[in-house]
């Protein structure tokens, strides 16, 4: 009973992340199926929570910081780790997985009219996991930064670094750290993927991904937004930067005009 009140606790406090989960959990289904969105949640989930109970402990792979606990008692906490940063992991990895895709399948036609056929053999091959891995990061390259910051909104001082690092206070292995959660999670999510039933593979499936896709930048919106506002345009200009060949690139396959890389 107290887990669950905590649980519910952890909604009031966090509805944000939980809108996320939520979005991407329908638009794994629609996309995937049940099975294969239970195995890649859950898988990431799990990969996360490890990495972060030993990153606490000994700084691998994330280098070393902690939770000071001052939202004890507010919201779930397995350990000395809130349950909520953990799982934000499987949200962030799976909308990364749909932009790879986007990027890396072959599409006919452009806009809302855009077919892109299931392939199995696409999506389980290394260009897809390190192009997965790289949007991954680069999402967190926005993220910490401002989490760092929670005192100064809604998210709160729940975590520090003993020695901040270079980037806006955030230590360069962090960002390993999560490149290694990216290709353990994906990279053992592939291998799932090979051995299980093909699902659905003459089905347009360029919606749904562009739906995973929508998700993504609106994760994306909404930290940079939450950095400007909190009064840090350097932080937020650096993030829009970043992301601007991104999205170019993204707009040009979207109008029909990158071809995909030869297989």
């Amino acid at each position: 009973m107290e887990v669950l009140t905590l649980l519910g606790k952890t909604l009031l406090l966090r509805p944000y992340v939980f809108i996320f989960l939520a979005i991407a959990l329908a638009t794994s289904t629609w996309f995937m199926g049940k099975q294969r969105t239970a195995i890649f949640f859950l898988l990431t989930w799990v990969t996360a929570f490890i990495c972060e109970f030993s990153s606490t402990r000994t700084g691998v792979p994330f280098g070393w910081y902690s939770y000071n606990g001052s939202t004890v008692g507010q919201e779930l906490y397995l350990s000395d780790v809130p349950f909520m940063d953990s799982l934000s992991f499987s949200f962030l990895l799976f909308t990364s997985y749909c932009l790879a895709l986007v990027f890396l399948s072959p599409a006919h036609g452009r806009g809302p009219a855009m077919v892109i056929r299931a392939d199995r053999a696409l999506r389980t091959s290394f260009p897809v996991l390190g192009l997965t891995v790289m949007f991954f990061v680069l999402l967190d390259v926005v993220i910490d930064p401002v989490a760092l910051r929670g005192d100064r909104w809604f998210l709160g001082k729940i975590y520090y670094y003993p020695d901040p690092g270079v980037h806006f206070g955030i230590p360069l292995a962090n960002y390993v750290g999560w490149a290694v959660v990216g290709l353990v999670a994906f990279g053992l999510y592939q291998r799932l993927d090979r051995r299980l039933p093909d699902h659905g593979s003459n089905e347009n499936i360029a919606r749904r991904l562009l739906f995973g896709c929508a998700l993504y930048y609106g994760i994306l919106g909404f930290n940079l937004a939450v950095t400007f506002w909190i009064g840090e345009p350097l932080i937020g200009v650096t993030g829009i930067l970043m992301y601007l060949p991104i999205t170019a690139f993204l707009l040009l396959k979207l109008a029909g005009r990158l071809p995909a890389p030869a297989s």
